[in-house]
């Protein structure tokens, strides 16, 4: 769904995991060695299931529906060293990131980053791309009681922005982020890619390609 933006847009905000960094593509490289360590295949319900949660819940989510008796706390660790491995030939920053970023500081708006991803994992990916300092503030997992698609995290994002939800420009790769900063009451755009691009969208205010879409420049 495309929308033409009826209010003004004073605050951007961005998700982290498969729409700053693709980190979603190192996440599917270690949770396909984690479960094939385990004798299993990483199938399309598992991987839609933890996507855009928060660790715990997502890693819950691979226990459901494996049957998988390890802890949480083992998973967690394990997928850690994985995407450590992974990423160093791996991570990389999403088309268009730059020039986004760029973008939105000629325009003077204050942007932040709210993810769903634990805050020391946040820090790291950030500052590997010296990103960190292009942003007022982050919110991670353990900033909020309640997880996306709760919309808590953009309501606590606007709150510290002081700007109303409404006038805030969330970017979502995922169905569940999307569908929090959609209840939240933001202008939402939607930004799938190839792990993503099967799910609903359909709350959101603008769906577009990529981050580089003339679409998405000129909300700015």
């Amino acid at each position: 769904m495309t929308a033409t933006p009826s209010r003004d847009i004073q605050a951007v905000v961005f998700d982290l995991d498969g729409l700053m960094l693709n980190t979603e593509d190192v996440f599917a490289l270690a949770g396909k060695e984690l479960l094939a360590c385990r004798n299993l295949a990483m199938t399309d319900e598992i991987h839609r299931a933890m996507l855009g949660r928060r660790p715990d819940e997502a890693f819950q989510a691979m226990k459901d529906l494996t049957g998988i008796t390890d802890s949480i706390a083992d998973l967690k660790a394990e997928v850690t060293t994985l995407f450590a491995g992974f990423a160093k030939n791996h991570l990389a920053m999403m088309p268009g990131l730059l020039q986004l970023l760029d973008a939105i500081e000629s325009s003077g708006l204050p942007k932040a980053v709210a993810t769903s991803s634990p805050r020391g994992y946040l820090i790291d990916m950030l500052c590997q791309f010296d990103l960190e300092r292009r942003f007022q503030f982050t919110l991670a997992a353990e900033d909020v009681l309640h997880g996306k698609p709760n919309p808590e995290i953009y309501l606590k994002a606007a709150s510290m922005l002081s700007v109303a939800s409404q006038n805030i420009l969330v970017l979502e790769d995922s169905p569940t982020g999307t569908m929090a900063a959609a209840s939240a009451g933001t202008f939402t755009v939607a930004v799938p890619n190839q792990h993503t691009e099967f799910g609903d969208f359909s709350m959101a205010s603008m769906v577009v390609k990529s981050l580089e879409s003339s679409e998405l420049l000129s909300l700015i």
